[in-house]
């Protein structure tokens, strides 16, 4: 019933795993640290901690924490969960958003679940949705050129 002495499968026969498809959504994949200020976008998939400046567009399908030291200004955050621990100025339209004691939203929220601890700070409206469209596609021009092409 019990063997002693199990052939071991040499390394080079041993099924290699398979590489994982992408970033998880749920789990910080990027961190942008105190020291940096960005101005941008960012949009794709995974998750980011900001614990520096950021200020432009977030567009993506992942997790967005806002640390306590970090500072997020858009004009709208479209992301699958976000967690502010920090200062957000800007609409949040996710299907979590989490407010924590020393979080500060200024803006609007658009959630399909919403939780704050005593002490969140909000400055805006929130809104219960049961389910969320999909966010809006971002371009590839920079903004502004968008209305100047239009207008012309």
């Amino acid at each position: 019933m019990f063997r002693r002495g199990r052939r071991r499968v040499p390394e080079a026969e041993e099924p290699a795993a398979p590489p994982p498809a992408s970033a998880p959504i749920g789990r910080v994949t990027s961190v942008l640290s105190p020291e940096v200020h960005v101005r941008g976008r960012i949009t794709g998939r995974g998750g980011i901690r900001v614990e520096g400046v950021f200020e432009g567009e977030l567009n993506f399908e992942g997790l967005l924490v806002v640390a306590e030291s970090g500072r997020v200004t858009c004009e709208h955050v479209y992301a699958k969960t976000v967690v502010v621990a920090g200062i957000l100025k800007g609409n949040i339209t996710a299907e979590r958003v989490e407010i924590r004691k020393t979080g500060r939203v200024l803006g609007d929220v658009v959630a399909v679940s919403f939780a704050t601890e005593e002490g969140a700070f909000l400055r805006g409206q929130i809104r219960m949705e049961e389910s969320l469209p999909a966010p809006p596609l971002s371009s590839d021009a920079p903004p502004g050129e968008e209305k100047a092409a239009s207008a012309t």
